[in-house]
């Protein structure tokens, strides 16, 4: 068994937007030297890996590597879903390098997370079991975390790639708007995304039959006084609690929901108030099996990172490299 530490460690959570990097300097640290790249300023992921050990990290060359990244994940290779950028870890250059989903890397950061770390939207407190993790940023993450002998094993899903959840007579509505503008098959991403909010109020404009422009996420979520953006908002929050719900009951995350991404940090007061937690609990025979589950936001600033130092530090302490 090869002893720690390897260090520095090089922690990064990948997505189709922005690059956030960190530096791990000792087992059970949290990350240093937090800097956020812009992915389009950058050819590919060892650029922006040089740039920030060059830029950020005052030059060190890591020992070991775990990268979160916003896509499919196979043995040493990875994919951005929402960006260009693909290849090898190995081209990073760096021993010991290993590759996570960013949703695996979130769900490595529930045990580590607490206080104002989070924020409860409805049920009791979390409690140890199957965690389950899902968020909007530029798409729709999910994943998992269960508890194993000597620590957690986080759970990889594709689970933004589901059909929509639809519930109400609304949902339906602004499906068959989507599909009447060509938009065959709806997925959850497509409207629980930041992008989607976008698509979202375009298509409850065409269901209420009103001229809207086309506004950023940030742009609807600002504009509350505005009454499609507020309806946008809420249909998101519902469809979002709906979306949480079946994925509560398809992991059996007894343990707790949490939601994380880009987007819901921005927008806590306006979750909260929504009907989100209803949606949650809305379900023909297991209403009381999800009403015991805690839901919580995580507001932390870069818990992917933390995630990710997490899951190194369990990987190099039980694995041996030859």
């Amino acid at each position: 068994m090869v002893s720690l530490p390897w260090l520095p460690w090089l922690v990064a959570d990948v997505g189709g937007t922005n690059a956030r990097f960190g530096l791990v300097t000792e087992p059970g640290g949290a990350p240093e030297a937090v800097a956020v790249l812009a992915g389009a300023d950058h050819e590919g992921l060892p650029e922006a890996v040089a740039a920030y050990l060059a830029e950020h990290a005052g030059g060190v060359q890591p020992g070991a590597a775990c990268i979160a990244i916003a896509g499919p994940v196979e043995g040493d290779r990875y994919r951005l879903t929402n960006a260009g950028w693909s290849g090898s870890v190995h081209a990073l250059g760096i021993p010991n390098a290993e590759l996570l989903n960013d949703f695996e890397a979130l769900a490595a950061s529930l045990p580590h997370l607490g206080g104002e770390d989070l924020v409860s939207l409805g049920g009791p407190a979390p409690s140890h079991g199957i965690k389950a993790v899902l968020g909007p940023g530029t798409g729709l993450g999910v994943g998992g975390l269960a508890p194993a002998a000597g620590g957690w094993v986080p759970i990889p899903s594709e689970g933004g790639h589901v059909t929509v959840p639809i519930l109400d007579e609304r949902d339906h509505e602004i499906v068959r708007a989507l599909r009447s503008e060509g938009l065959e098959h709806v997925i959850a991403e497509h409207l629980l995304s930041g992008p989607g909010l976008t698509r979202l109020h375009r298509a409850l404009a065409l269901v209420r039959g009103t001229d809207a422009p086309r506004l950023t996420a940030a742009d609807i979520v600002a504009r509350m006084d505005d009454s499609l953006c507020a309806e946008t908002v809420e249909v998101f929050c519902c469809m979002l609690g709906t979306f949480a719900g079946n994925v509560a009951l398809t992991l059996g995350a007894r343990g707790g929901v949490y939601l994380g991404g880009g987007v819901l940090p921005r927008m806590v007061g306006r979750v909260l108030s929504s009907g989100f937690r209803r949606r949650f609990e809305s379900t023909p025979m297991l209403n009381d099996y999800l009403s015991g589950i805690a839901t919580n936001l995580i507001v932390a600033p870069q818990p992917a990172l933390v995630g990710a130092a997490a899951w190194l530090s369990q990987r190099l302490s039980n694995m041996e490299y030859r």
